[in-house]
């Protein structure tokens, strides 16, 4: 499974805990519904922006979303992070805000 699947997952996983609609999650976010759909069915990764309103409404932090099982190894997991990360300077920013609040657990 991609990293953008077990991401979409675990957002709907919490999404569906804190019992928010996909309509609802996408009205405060400010997107249309079928981008709720499609981020978590993996198919699209949320910008930057809309995961950081995704991690406010759901009121998780970043770490939270990781807290899955994963069947890639972590070559391949680092190589799609990367990927991601050298897209968007916002991502990359909210991936380093995640790192500096999980690394003493490390």
């Amino acid at each position: 499974m991609n990293i953008k699947k077990l991401i979409g997952k675990r957002i709907q996983e919490i999404r569906k805990q804190k019992k928010i609609t996909q309509e609802y999650l996408a009205e405060l976010i400010v997107i249309e519904t079928p981008s709720i759909s499609n981020i978590e069915t993996g198919k699209y990764f949320p910008s930057a922006e809309n995961l950081d309103k995704i991690l406010e409404v759901l009121e998780i932090e970043p770490s939270e979303l990781f807290l899955c099982e994963y069947n890639d190894n972590q070559k391949t997991l680092i190589d799609i992070m990367t990927k991601l990360m050298n897209k968007s300077k916002k991502l990359t920013e909210l991936m380093y805000k995640f790192y500096l609040s999980v690394k003493n657990n490390f």
